[in-house]
C-alpha cells in the first residue's frame, strides 16, 4: 500500500515513526493520509483471518489502535493509552480495511479518539479511545 496523499510537513515524523514501528510492520499497516484533522491508516485482511475465516477481531483492533496512537500523538506531545473500547457491527469483506481517527475531546493531561474502521462504504467497527499525555510538547525538527 502506497500513501494516497502526502502527509502534511509538521506531522511526517511521526507517521514516520509509527510507519516504521515493528508492530505497523508485522501487521502491514500504513498511513495513507493526514487531513482536516484524521488520520487513515489502512491494512490488508488476507492472513488476519480467525477460525471462521473472517478478519480477526484483534487485528480490526490492532488498526484501530495504532490509528489512534498516531492521531494521538500529532499535536507535539506524547501519549499513551489508558483506555480503549471497542464494538464490532459486522464482518468485513476481503480485502483492505481503513480505520479513520478523529480527537472528539481534550484536557490538559488527556485526549479522546473516535475511530471508526470500513471495509470499503460499509463501517465494520467503532473504536474510542483515551490518551494520556506523558510529556512535554516534542521539538519538531
Amino acid at each position: 500500500m502506497k500513501s494516497t496523499a502526502p502527509v502534511p510537513e509538521p506531522y511526517v515524523d511521526v507517521v514516520r515513526r509509527f510507519d516504521a514501528c515493528g508492530f505497523a510492520r508485522l501487521l502491514a499497516m500504513e498511513v495513507t493520509a493526514v487531513e482536516g484533522g484524521s488520520v487513515r491508516v489502512a491494512m490488508q485482511t488476507e492472513g488476519r483471518e480467525n477460525a471462521h475465516g473472517t478478519t480477526h477481531g484483534g487485528a480490526i483492533f490492532a488498526l484501530a489502535d495504532h490509528a489512534f496512537g498516531i492521531a494521538g500523538n500529532m499535536d507535539g506531545v506524547d501519549q499513551t493509552a489508558i483506555s480503549a473500547y471497542i464494538r464490532y457491527f459486522s464482518p468485513p469483506a476481503t480485502g483492505t480495511l481503513e480505520a479513520v481517527a478523529r480527537k472528539v475531546s481534550e484536557t490538559e493531561r488527556t485526549s479522546v479518539y473516535a475511530v471508526a474502521v470500513y471495509s470499503g462504504d460499509r463501517l465494520v467497527a467503532s473504536f474510542e479511545g483515551v490518551g494520556f499525555k506523558t510529556g512535554v510538547p516534542r521539538k519538531r525538527e
